[in-house]
């Protein structure tokens, strides 16, 4: 890997949830890819909506051990770009600019903030530009 890249909440939801065992593949190897590479970038927000939904919200919940095992595993060798008034203050001009909804718009703004290339997710549209930053779509 050559580009740093941020990898959205959708990314690490997939690793974890069994449902879709293609997309489980493909996530789990992009997490790897990009944690051994050390270009993997993600915001506190990725962390929190990440436990929100295999903790609460889909049918085979991640137990409590395991999250802490997630989070060492998954979360911790990746840069984490902290929430601050400049992310915010990012995320609303961005939000006006490209019309996006509020956390999509905080997602882009972090990815930015990180000067990454890529923006791994596929709650954007495949290929699409936010300045610098390029929407992948790991699973189309």
């Amino acid at each position: 890997m050559s580009d740093k890249a941020f990898l959205d909440t959708n990314v690490f939801v997939y690793s974890y949830d069994e449902r879709d065992p293609v997309k489980q593949s493909i996530a789990g190897d992009l997490i790897r890819s990009y944690a051994v590479s050390g270009e993997a970038t993600i915001s506190f927000q990725v962390i929190q909506e990440f436990f929100n939904i295999v903790m609460f919200r889909i049918p085979a919940r991640m137990p409590h051990n395991d999250a802490q095992q997630y989070l060492n595993t998954a979360f911790r060798p990746m840069h984490i770009v902290p929430s601050s008034l400049t992310l915010v203050s990012d995320a609303i001009r961005i939000q006006e600019r490209y019309r996006l909804s509020w956390y999509d718009s905080l997602i882009v703004a972090a990815a930015q903030e990180a000067g990454c290339a890529l923006l791994y997710s596929e709650d954007f549209q495949h290929g699409q530009q936010f300045g610098s930053v390029t929407v992948r779509d790991p699973f189309r």
